[in-house]
């Protein structure tokens, strides 16, 4: 590189092997976000997937719970290979909710090991809000 190429190149900037690499010190502004926890599980049938999405709905442990639909699962089973057709769901609550949230649905789950999957996910700050308020439990004093 010449001399005005290397007078021209930014200062935030490492040589490696001959190549700048330009190391940003300002990333773009991004939205405020807020965590939110994403729940995975499957149940056996729609009546099931209705009555377990409404009871945590009821007990503020998940402000939206979403039904995937149908999928085919084949797993491993007490030593045999099983399939069965299942209802995924995806509950979401706030970060402050999911252990809660976890052992109501491993408590309220008909199976006796219960697929039951967790991340926690950046929201936008309005839906992330709504879900923190939706989530909440009037204090009583």
């Amino acid at each position: 590189m010449s001399d005005a190429a290397q007078a021209a190149a930014p200062r935030s900037g490492a040589r490696v092997n001959g190549t700048i690499i330009r190391i940003f010190s300002e990333l773009p502004e991004r939205a405020v976000t807020f965590p939110v926890i994403l729940m995975l599980t499957t149940v056996p049938d729609a009546d099931t997937a209705d009555k377990l999405a409404s009871a945590a709905l009821a007990a503020r442990v998940a402000a939206c719970v979403t039904q995937l639909g149908s999928v085919h699962s084949q797993y491993h089973w007490k030593g045999t290979v099983e399939a069965a057709d299942e209802i995924q769901l995806l509950f979401k609550t706030s970060a402050a909710r999911a252990a809660e949230l976890e052992r109501f649905i491993e408590t309220h789950h008909p199976y006796e090991t219960p697929e039951l999957l967790s991340w926690q996910v950046s929201a936008s700050a309005s839906y992330g809000q709504w879900v923190n308020a939706e989530t909440q439990r009037p204090v009583h004093v």
